[in-house]
């Protein structure tokens, strides 16, 4: 004989199924309708130009429209919490990038969303090392040059970063602690007039993304010292990274994700993988991530959920031991 409390368990068990045989239903038929992908930048930025040449690629090949929210400010957290709080059906997803998702977290601890929790990665779309440049007029030739001038003159040789808690800033702090440098640090109000600054003469150094100083190499303006990431760059492959340079275990990288909602159907999330790494092997997209000094990774949720973790340890101990806060 039945009891209330199996009657009551047997009906728990029946709404389970019911739910699961429904979501898997709309997984089988995802998408319905049009994508969003929440970039949290202004429209022009390398997260955005990226974003909209994979939805054209993964539009075409999934026959749904994507549409691109831009949501910047605030290091991404605002882009990232409306994510968080929507609905898990694939339908909202987040360009993650290592601003939102790397170095944020450990800005801001008082995030209205958890970095991990409140999301399921997709994954990790593209990494793109940074580079670590000098005036042509400053004398210095090498890295080695660099640290010895460093330390020849402590406190006195400018490092420019994009600004306070930037990853150009946060490159630069995880290099004055690694190589145990005494720079002084210069921010500026974005990577643009911290260039400029540099071609002027104001300031020494900087830490930035390969495109926007490969033609001030070209002319001889700027001399590349060392390349930030545990590989050489495809763009540069005879500048030898920090690590080849003496810096132990220095690896620091732009990069860029996908992330969904949290409890996003493990179905959902395959699929989205699937032809995202599709969308990568499309010239638009290749030609892309060459104009961002990127190269693609397609690696999956298994293999991005610990890369994200790793990155928000890396830049919380550099955020922490350097003081950093932003007001």
């Amino acid at each position: 004989m039945f009891t209330l409390v199996h009657r009551s368990r047997l009906l728990q068990c029946a709404i389970a199924m019911a739910l699961a045989w429904g979501c898997g239903l709309a997984a089988a038929q995802y998408p319905e309708r049009p994508i969003k992908i929440v970039v949290p930048s202004p429209a022009g930025d390398g997260s955005d130009v990226l974003a909209r040449a994979l939805s054209k690629a993964m539009g075409e090949s999934m026959g749904q429209a994507f549409v691109i929210d831009n949501k910047p400010g605030a290091g991404g957290s605002i882009g990232a919490q409306q994510v968080a709080r929507s609905a898990p059906d694939g339908y909202t997803l987040f360009l993650a990038n290592a601003s939102s998702h790397g170095v944020t977290p450990g800005l801001y601890p008082s995030l209205p969303y958890d970095s991990v929790a409140d999301f399921t990665p997709v994954a990790l779309i593209a990494t793109a090392p940074n580079l670590l440049v000098v005036r042509a007029d400053a004398g210095i030739a090498s890295y080695a040059e660099y640290v010895r001038q460093a330390r020849q003159q402590p406190g006195k040789l400018t490092i420019a970063s994009a600004g306070s808690g930037s990853l150009s800033h946060l490159s630069a702090e995880l290099l004055r602690s690694s190589a145990g440098l005494d720079l002084l640090h210069v921010p500026y109000k974005g990577a643009a007039p911290a260039l400029s600054d540099i071609m002027g003469g104001q300031v020494m150094s900087i830490i930035i993304n390969i495109p926007s100083v490969l033609p001030h190499i070209a002319n001889k303006r700027l001399i590349p010292l060392a390349v930030t990431s545990a590989k050489r760059a495809v763009a540069l492959p005879d500048v030898p990274t920090l690590m080849e340079s003496g810096v132990s275990g220095y690896d620091t990288v732009a990069w860029f994700g996908l992330l969904a909602p949290a409890r996003t159907p493990p179905e959902v999330v395959q699929k989205l993988h699937a032809q995202l790494q599709q969308a990568l092997r499309q010239p638009e997209v290749r030609d892309t991530l060459t104009r961002l000094g990127a190269e693609s990774s397609g690696a999956g949720p298994q293999e991005f959920g610990p890369f994200i973790r790793s990155e928000m340890a890396k830049y919380a101990t550099v955020i922490k031991n350097a003081a950093i806060k932003i007001n």
